[in-house]
């Protein structure tokens, strides 16, 4: 699934490419894809997209009057529509504007979970689902609030990153290097890190944050999962790239945990399965 990078890079070519431009039609193409019922999306024809924005791992489309803000989850995108066909493969909603380009939202796959959501802009979409829900974006924290953050929820520390309603933004990928650039083992505590650990996990969500982003920037769209940057992610078996010791996971049913035992667990290999009593 993108994350806060790939996002907020999207995003930046979406305003680029597009802002200023004026809306004569949105359609959803199919009828579970819009997610509220009010108010009715006629009312965003002839309005001016202003801007494009993010909120963790969510877009919004700024218009003069109303916003659409778009969850990808893990199979969709959206990107020029250049045949603007009736039906198109994947086709979730389009957007046609003014000089007779549009944009369209596809989702892969067979779950189907992508999602808009449309707001008056006299809400404060903050304050409604499903942005109500989010916790603080994860390059918006300060140490303190990142400390106040880890005291408060004390669970596994590459569980609360992924956790959205905790950070807003992170995602699989980002928890796996961002515990690796720390020098943390993912399945510590987060409640029992040191100051020195909080700190050193602040700067590791900030540059592996940046890391992604600068990646992100130099595409022309979301690439696939597995093009995109990682110490660790994803690369069991292959040398660690700070000292050389074999990368290690610890394998659940939908996705694994990756790490270096060498840089993050003291040298303990940590046992793949999902009962083992994990170190702290």
């Amino acid at each position: 699934m993108p994350e806060i990078g790939e996002i907020q890079a999207h995003a930046e070519r979406l305003e680029a490419d597009w802002s200023g431009k004026t809306l004569t039609a949105f359609r959803p193409i199919t009828f579970y894809v819009l997610k509220t019922f009010a108010p009715d999306p006629s009312i965003a024809h002839g309005q001016t997209l202003r801007s494009v924005t993010t909120r963790g791992k969510y877009l919004q489309l700024n218009f003069d009057e109303v916003t659409f803000l778009i969850h990808l989850m893990q199979g969709g995108r959206l990107r020029p529509d250049e045949k603007q066909t009736a039906k198109p493969r994947g086709g979730q909603a389009r957007w046609t504007f003014d000089d007779g380009t549009a944009l369209l939202l596809t989702e892969a796959g067979s779950d189907k979970r992508a999602g808009i959501w449309l707001f008056d802009n006299s809400t404060d979409i903050e304050t409604v689902e499903p942005l109500s829900k989010l916790g603080p974006n994860a390059d918006a924290i300060d140490p303190d609030l990142l400390a106040e953050i880890l005291s408060d929820h004390s669970m596994r520390i590459h569980g609360l990153l992924r956790r959205q309603g905790i950070i807003a933004g992170l995602g699989r990928r980002l928890a796996n290097d961002v515990c690796h650039h720390a020098k943390i083992s993912p399945f510590a505590t987060t409640s029992k890190l040191t100051t020195d650990q909080v700190g050193a996990l602040h700067s590791a969500i900030g540059a592996c944050i940046d890391t992604s982003l600068d990646f992100e920037r130099s595409q022309t769209e979301i690439v696939a999962s597995k093009k995109r940057p990682s110490a660790v992610h994803n690369k069991t078996g292959e040398p660690c790239p700070d000292c050389d010791d074999t990368i290690r996971e610890v394998a659940y049913v939908k996705y694994s945990v990756n790490y270096c035992a060498t840089c993050q667990t003291n040298g303990k290999v940590l046992a793949d399965n999902t009962t083992s009593k994990f170190l702290k």
